[in-house]
């Protein structure tokens, strides 16, 4: 480690920075410590956040000191990656989100999300709002505060939405007159650019440099070519049932969002909430996800392994410690008893297997 790297993990270490709030299901936040806690007494300098998501493990190991690669196939998430992992010193000032926020002259804004999700997910004037919006982030010249606008604007959607999901036409839910055991009608009534400002000051905040280039990358993670001293694997879940957990289908507005002039023809018009067309996942597919295990532990076989696990999963804990021993000759395996997971009634435990 460097001087400077010495020094700036000094600062971390007495500043304890703070990721951002979030709502994305499947986020581990709540679990980051346990997760350090486990790994902490490795000895790794290098790391890949595999599927990294919300990006939550990736800042934690980069506010370790790590040299941190983060990567996921989503788009958006890779925007949240950019602004929190890779970017180490840019803010969004309050010019950048006064010009985000202004209906600029002479600019023919497009109406996309006006027109093509009426009813479906936000009110009339909300769609026009994010479409002015979504087209002004595009206009940032700096291609950080392009990212943690983004964060923002993610952030402000999924708070406005019933199960913070997009996963059927619910508008009706924010304004139904009715008793609730979910969601947060203050939340939902509040306006976009209120919830912006605040998730723009939290990101802002979250703005940390550990003195390493750190990046973050949106690729299949079977093209990454570096090697690392360790890699973390949070793969999307699959039920007993089969069932995987789909984000791709649960945010493919956000994935949208950062597509914007190639939307329309990404959407599949015949769905009643405009989804994306399908893309088929491996680690999705009950049927081929546990041959996809064993290649990406071939892929990394010289890197410590830590797999983010549920215990009643496909494969199961056995399947995928049996298949890691083939390129590991030491296996852990740790649990968390009574996490309770958003969403979902079911009682399982969350699971690490470490390889070494």
């Amino acid at each position: 480690m460097t001087v400077n790297a010495i020094q700036q993990q000094l600062f971390l270490t007495e500043n304890n920075p703070k990721f951002p709030s979030t709502r994305f299901q499947g986020s581990k936040l709540k679990l980051v410590d346990w997760i350090w806690d486990a790994i902490k007494n490795i000895r790794f300098d290098t790391v890949l956040d595999a599927f990294g998501g919300t990006g939550s493990v990736a800042y934690l190991l980069k506010s370790k000191g790590k040299k941190v690669t983060y990567n996921d196939i989503l788009k958006f998430n890779w925007h949240i990656g950019t602004a929190l992992v890779e970017n180490d010193a840019v803010r969004l000032g309050q010019d950048d989100i006064d010009f985000i926020f202004t209906n600029h002259k002479g600019m023919k804004y497009p109406t996309l999300v006006y027109d093509t999700f009426k009813d479906i997910y936000f009110t009339d004037e909300e769609n026009q709002w994010i479409d002015r919006v979504s087209t002004n982030i595009g206009l940032l010249e700096d291609r950080y505060k392009r990212s943690m606008a983004y964060f923002a604007l993610f952030q402000a959607c999924i708070i406005k939405r019933p199960f913070n999901l997009f996963h059927r036409k619910n508008l009706y839910i924010r304004f139904s007159d009715v008793q609730r055991s979910f969601g947060n009608k203050a939340s939902w009534d509040r306006s976009f650019e209120s919830h912006f400002r605040k998730f723009a000051d939290e990101a802002n905040q979250a703005v940390i440099s550990n003195g390493h280039h750190n990046k973050a990358l949106n690729t299949d993670v079977f093209d990454i070519k570096d090697t690392f001293d360790l890699v973390y694997i949070d793969t999307p879940y699959i039920s007993q049932k089969g069932v995987g957990v789909d984000y791709h289908g649960f945010y493919h507005f956000l994935e949208g969002l950062v597509n914007y002039s190639q939307w329309n023809e990404m959407i599949d018009h015949k769905t009643k909430h405009k989804r994306l067309k399908k893309n088929a996942s491996v680690w999705a597919d009950k049927h081929r996800i546990e041959q996809a295990f064993d290649r990406l532990f071939s892929k990394f076989k010289d890197s410590v392994l830590v797999v983010s696990y549920r215990s009643d999963g496909i494969p199961s804990v056995k399947q995928l410690k049996n298949l890691m021993n083939q390129y590991k000759t030491e296996i852990i395996e740790i649990r968390r008893k009574k996490y309770k997971y958003v969403l979902s009634n079911h009682r399982s435990e969350e699971v690490l297997v470490i390889g070494k």
